[in-house]
């Protein structure tokens, strides 16, 4: 815990600085939500195919969801969410000719949830 998953367009390949990103994610969730660096695990996920509401083309995403163990506030995963997506924004280069789409997601692991 916590569980962070990265799902990014291709297109943004070369300019998502992801080494970057992470080593920066990892400490700034650690104090967020109060958990050690070594619990955090992120694993990226390149999308190939993006489409945004009925556009044509040209766009791009990354989505994060960022799962916890529960108990953190709903002002606690508020403050998590715009800190990933500011740093987020920060890590992603220009992309020419597109329309970048950000997103953030914080939210309880399911009571069943076990780590080793």
């Amino acid at each position: 815990m916590p569980q962070i998953t990265v799902d990014y367009s291709a297109e943004l390949d070369d300019t998502f600085d992801r080494a970057g990103f992470t080593r920066a994610l990892h400490p700034l969730v650690a104090e967020t939500v109060t958990t050690k660096i070594a619990a955090c695990k992120t694993r990226f996920r390149r999308v190939e195919e993006v489409v945004v509401a009925d556009a044509p083309g040209g766009d791009a995403l990354v989505h994060i969801d960022i799962s916890l163990l529960a108990g953190r506030t709903p002002e606690i995963k508020a403050r998590l969410t715009e800190s990933v997506r500011e740093l987020l924004a920060a890590h992603i280069g220009p992309a020419a000719g597109l329309t970048l789409h950000l997103s953030v997601e914080a939210r309880d692991l399911d009571a069943s949830y076990r780590s080793a």
